[in-house]
C-alpha cells in the first residue's frame, strides 16, 4: 500500500514543502499541484545528450527509480504490510538506496563534467555516513521490536514499546529525521534549490540531465522523500486501531505533517558550509550508536 500511496500523492508532499516555505517567508508560493505539472512537462520534452556521454548516463535515471520503487515495495506503510516482506529485508533497503545513489553517481560521471563530478565525489563521501546511520538505526528498531523484517518492526511498534523502550526510539526517531534531511538534499545540509556548482551536492549531479530522464530523477526524489517520511511516520506514529482505513489515513496525514515540518526546518534554518556536514552526519551516525548502546536488546544482536 506504500508503494501506491507514493506513487499518487508523492508530487503533492513536494508541494506541501514548497507552499510552507513560501507561506513562511510571506509568499503566495506554487500551487500544491505545480510538482505534477513539472512532472508532465519535462516528460513531453525532448531529451538533450552531450557529446560525451555514453549509455551509462541514459540508464542512470531508470537504475536510480527502479531502486526506490523496489525499496518502497519493501516499505510498510503504518500497521500494514509491505507489499514484499521477508527476513533481512532492511537490509536489502539499505542496499537498494546505496545502488540509486551509485547509479546517479555515476551518470554524473560519464558525462565529463569537472563540477558533475565534483558533486558525485561529495554524495558518496557524505553518503558512507548516512547509509552507516540508517543501517544502525534500523538494526536497532530490530532489536527494540524483535522482528526482522520492516513489515515486522512496524506491526511491533505500538504505545507499549515506547513505554518500555523510549530513549532508544527517540534516539532512532532524531536520526531519521537528520538522514532523511540528508539524503534527500534538504537544508541544512544541502539546497535543493541553488545552483551554485561549487555549493551543490545532489542538484549538480543532475545538470547535464533533460526532458524524461529529468522527470524520472525528479520523481525518484520525490519518491524517496516519501519513503524515509514514511519510516519517520510508521514510528513515531505508530497508529494500530484493526481498521485498515484509519491506519492508512492516519500513515498518510503523518506523512504531510513530516513535510510540513521540513518546510519550517528550512524556512528557519541555513545551509551548513560543506566542512560542517560531515561534523553533522558524524552526529547522526552517534545518535543511532547511542540507540544501540541504550537498547537493552543490543540492538540487531539480540
Amino acid at each position: 500500500m506504500e508503494f501506491v500511496l507514493a506513487l499518487l500523492f508523492a508530487p503533492l508532499l513536494a508541494g506541501i514543502i514548497r507552499r510552507t516555505k513560501a507561506r513562511v517567508a510571506g509568499r503566495k508560493g506554487p500551487p500544491l499541484l505545480q510538482a505534477y505539472l513539472d512532472l508532465r512537462k519535462l516528460a513531453s520534452r525532448a531529451s538533450v545528450y552531450s557529446s560525451t556521454t555514453t549509455w551509462v548516463f541514459r540508464l542512470g535515471p531508470l537504475i536510480t527509480l527502479s531502486a526506490v520503487l523496489v525499496a518502497l515495495a519493501l516499505t510498510p506503510a503504518g500497521s500494514m504490510a509491505a507489499l514484499i516482506s521477508f527476513r533481512g529485508d532492511f537490509l536489502l533497503i539499505v542496499y537498494l538506496l546505496a545502488a540509486a545513489r551509485f547509479a546517479t553517481a555515476l551518470a554524473a560521471l560519464d558525462t565529463g563534467s569537472a563540477f558533475e563530478g565534483m558533486g558525485a565525489s561529495r554524495e558518496m563521501a557524505f553518503g558512507v555516513l548516512a547509509e552507516l546511520a540508517l543501517l544502525l538505526s534500523l538494526a536497532s528498531l530490530v532489536g527494540v521490536t524483535h522482528a526482522e523484517s520492516l513489515s515486522g518492526i512496524a506491526q511491533n511498534l505500538g504505545v507499549a514499546t515506547w513505554e518500555s523502550s523510549a530513549g532508544p526510539l527517540g534516539l532512532v526517531a532524531a536520526a531519521f529525521f537528520g538522514i532523511l534531511l540528508i539524503e534527500n538534499a534538504r537544508i541544512p545540509f544541502d539546497d535543493p534549490t541553488t545552483h551554485l556548482e561549487l555549493t551543490m551536492i545532489h542538484e549538480v549531479m543532475v545538470l547535464d540531465h533533460s526532458g524524461p530522464e529529468l522527470a524520472v530523477i525528479e520523481l525518484a526524489s520525490m519518491l524517496k522523500y516519501w519513503l524515509f517520511a514514511g519510516l519517520l511516520v510508521t514510528l513515531v506514529l505508530p497508529v494500530h486501531t484493526g481498521v485498515a482505513g484509519v491506519d492508512l489515513l492516519a500513515h498518510g496525514v503523518g506523512i504531510m505533517v513530516v513535510g510540513l515540518v521540513t518546510g519550517l526546518v528550512e524556512s528557519m534554518m541555513a545551509r551548513l558550509s560543506l566542512l560542517r556536514v560531515p561534523q553533522m552526519l558524524l552526529a547522526i551516525v552517534l545518535l543511532a550508536l547511542l540507540s544501540m548502546v541504550l537498547n537493552p536488546a543490543g540492538g540487531i544482536l539480540y
